[in-house]
């Protein structure tokens, strides 16, 4: 694992251990007010640790498929239940009528039951020494799925699932050798989870910057994604442009499922509606793609404050000056 990337935040291995048993948790609110708040950001704990957490996933999926041997610890299951759960009350809340043909309205009756059933989801899956902790962890699961008043759905919340995944490893609930299973397990169930909110109720993209983001909705599984390509033997980062190659892989490869599900939902040569993605596929090798993901994630994401200004801070994922 790449040591200086994980030196100032936590990572799945001290995760377990990150937080005392003393510690008073507490409900996170936004502390990202305005433009000159965002170096308070990105000195933050919070920051670090999301950031090393981040990092870290990238390092344990680097050459493995979706479908390569991985445990499945007892809080993995849980949490598939959870988004299983979350899967059927979209099933059970079908889109109205409306004259709009997006932001269908039933979105907000699906988001209003999460908000009521979120604590007690989230208290589920945790050590019984730390239930206490759930109402603030249930806000990052709330957040990680959308605005009700917008109906959009955007990088923001996708960092707000991650974060939640964050929080599950600081107090315990999901350990190291929870690592792969994180991220092919409950991260890519959690993607085509948004993918079907998305579809259903036809969620408008959160900030997007149309052909020259990188995606309508997601960024972290391309991150995650071309770390599981890194020195693969055949695969250059010129064939996600083949759409035969696409259908081959996409069942072992995040990024190329990212590719399938742009081309099952977008018309037109792929140059002009993913710019951005076309671009990357001229780079010579998926680690030079990947280490760009991770820049371009950062300048694109995490620094830009109409993302940050929503992400919440508690006690797990803190505002205070991270240790240096």
């Amino acid at each position: 694992m790449a040591e200086a990337e994980q030196q100032s935040g936590s990572t799945p291995e001290d995760e377990a251990h990150a937080v005392p048993g003393s510690i008073t948790f507490m409900v996170p609110k936004k502390e990202i007010s305005m433009v000159s708040d965002m170096g308070k950001w990105k000195r933050s704990q919070a920051y670090a640790d999301y950031m090393g957490f981040v990092l870290t996933l990238n390092e344990g999926v680097k050459g493995k498929k979706l479908t390569c041997d991985y445990k499945v610890s007892e809080t993995v299951e849980k949490l598939l239940d959870l988004l299983e759960t979350l899967d059927r009350w979209i099933n059970e809340t079908p889109p109205v009528d409306q004259p709009s043909r997006f932001g269908n309205k039933a979105y907000r009756s699906w988001s209003a039951k999460l908000d009521q059933e979120a604590e007690a989801l989230v208290a589920a899956m945790l050590p019984a020494d730390r239930c206490a902790a759930a109402p603030e962890i249930a806000v990052y699961l709330k957040e990680s799925v959308g605005n009700a008043t917008r109906i959009d759905y955007g990088t923001g919340h996708e960092a707000a699932f991650a974060a939640f995944l964050c929080c599950l490893c600081k107090v315990g609930a999901l350990r190291v050798d929870d690592q792969l299973a994180i991220v092919f397990k409950v991260f890519n169930r959690y993607l085509a989870v948004m993918r079907k909110l998305q579809k259903t109720y036809r969620m408008e993209p959160a900030g997007s910057q149309g052909v020259w983001g990188l995606d309508d909705f997601q960024f972290l599984p391309f991150i995650w994604g071309s770390a599981q390509l890194v020195d693969h033997s055949t695969l250059e980062p010129r064939h996600f442009l083949d759409e035969r190659v696409v259908n081959d892989h996409q069942q072992d490869f995040m990024f190329l499922e990212c590719i399938k599900f742009i081309n099952e939902m977008k018309t037109g040569p792929f140059a002009e509606h993913s710019n951005q993605l076309w671009n990357i596929s001229a780079v010579p090798s998926w680690s030079k793609v990947n280490q760009g993901l991770i820049r371009m994630y950062k300048a694109e994401c995490l620094e830009k404050f109409p993302v940050i200004q929503h992400f919440k801070f508690g006690s797990l994922l803190s505002i205070q000056p991270g240790k240096t």
